[in-house]
């Protein structure tokens, strides 16, 4: 019987799982959000959380136990610290969501985003232009005037007149 037994192996041995938890939360917490598997976004779930309690601890003790479970990662735990623990400072748990996009095209993977409940707020760029049929934007009104017109191209029916 399995009681009491949650670790999920995600089909790894222990090294290769600790490396992979490890790494996913780095990129959760350079990035915001990741795209990954389901399975493997409800494994690296607690992982995450644990290091945000340590991280609103904000000991030099709770510091080191991040750096090594974060494989030495100062970067990551130095944002960790600085600004993920004090933004969920007032949060007693939950400090991410999964959402499901559904499958993966490849292999019909469940695939999820895991990001933060209370992400830090970027300055927003200014607008983008709209984009046209073909994907790319389009210039603006102003631009337009002073590059030249392209020429149109001629219709591909010579039997037809032109009125």
């Amino acid at each position: 019987m399995r009681h009491q037994r949650k670790t999920v192996k995600l089909g790894r041995r222990q090294d290769h799982r600790d490396a992979l938890l490890s790494n996913l939360a780095v990129s959760l917490i350079e990035h915001g959000r990741i795209k990954t598997t389901v399975a493997k976004a409800k494994a690296v779930r607690p992982f995450v959380e644990k290091l945000v309690t340590k991280a609103k601890a904000g000991s030099l003790h709770a510091r080191r136990m991040a750096l090594a479970d974060l494989r030495h990662n100062e970067g990551a735990v130095a944002k960790l610290f600085a600004e993920i623990g004090p933004l969920n400072a007032e949060r007693k748990g939950g400090y991410t969501r999964i959402v499901k996009l559904g499958q993966r095209r490849s292999d019909a993977s469940e695939m999820a985003f895991i990001e933060w409940v209370d992400r830090p707020v970027k300055a927003e760029p200014e607008a983008e232009p709209a984009k046209g049929k073909g994907g790319k934007a389009k210039a603006p009104a102003a631009d337009s005037a002073e590059a030249p017109a392209k020429p149109k191209r001629a219709s591909k029916k010579k039997d037809e007149p032109a009125s």
